[in-house]
């Protein structure tokens, strides 16, 4: 029996762009017949133009909640990489329930009510400095040059009210049917996250075997832990 199609929604963290950095993910949801949106954020990437124009989180929610609400989007799975995990939040508060079939953070940040990610992010300060917008920083790159590169040529200094916003957050996250959190092995800065939800059995709990920038690092493996949390 054919697979339902599903239709999946990808966010993508801090100073990168949408669709160029999930490309060979959505390749391989596409071939599996699948919907697939990746939107780049206002003010980064190819719409870097529109950052002077007091962008922050509010912003970025917006973007996701209107692509929903102009495509009528339903039944979806919401995708949120790293910085994605706080627009994501606050994309469940603002749709009807019922819209979000299935929530998933990918290595990513997963705050509650009244948090910011100024505030959760312990080594913000020592990235950020006193910039405005924040250049991109390649420490997710490590040692790997070719990945260094990538991102070199792919970020966009990300306006730093995005960072400092707080979230108001009422538990629609919490109710959606399947949540999933995903934790990339190489590398702690998301392992707080991941312990959080560890033991709680309302939660899917996936890891995967590369650093930070899965989708770039694992693409294949990415795509199969999104098509598990369907």
């Amino acid at each position: 029996m054919a697979m339902r199609s599903t239709t999946f929604i990808l966010v993508h963290g801090a100073w990168w762009g949408g669709d160029w950095l999930w490309r060979d993910v959505t390749d391989r949801l596409r071939a599996e017949g699948h919907r697939v949106f990746a939107p780049t954020l206002t003010g980064l990437g190819p719409r870097e133009h529109l950052a002077g124009n007091g962008v922050n989180l509010t912003t970025h929610i917006q973007d996701i909640v209107n692509l929903i609400k102009w495509e009528e989007l339903t039944d979806i799975v919401l995708v949120g990489h790293s910085y994605g995990g706080m627009v994501i939040s606050g994309v469940a508060e603002q749709v009807p329930e019922g819209t979000i079939r299935s929530i998933v953070y990918l290595d990513a940040f997963l705050p509650e009510n009244g948090q910011s990610l100024s505030s959760i992010a312990l080594n913000f300060k020592d990235v950020a400095g006193d910039h405005d917008p924040v250049p991109p920083p390649l420490f997710f790159a490590g040692d790997n040059l070719e990945l260094r590169a990538v991102l070199e040529k792919g970020g966009t200094p990300h306006p730093r009210a995005c960072f400092e916003e707080a979230l108001t957050l009422n538990g629609a996250r919490d109710r959606v049917a399947t949540k999933t959190y995903v934790l990339a092995a190489v590398g702690d800065i998301f392992k707080p996250f991941y312990e959080k939800v560890k033991d709680d059995p309302s939660w899917r709990k996936e890891t995967i075997g590369c650093s930070h920038m899965t989708m770039l690092e694992a693409p294949i493996e990415t795509a199969e832990i999104l098509l598990r949390a369907m």
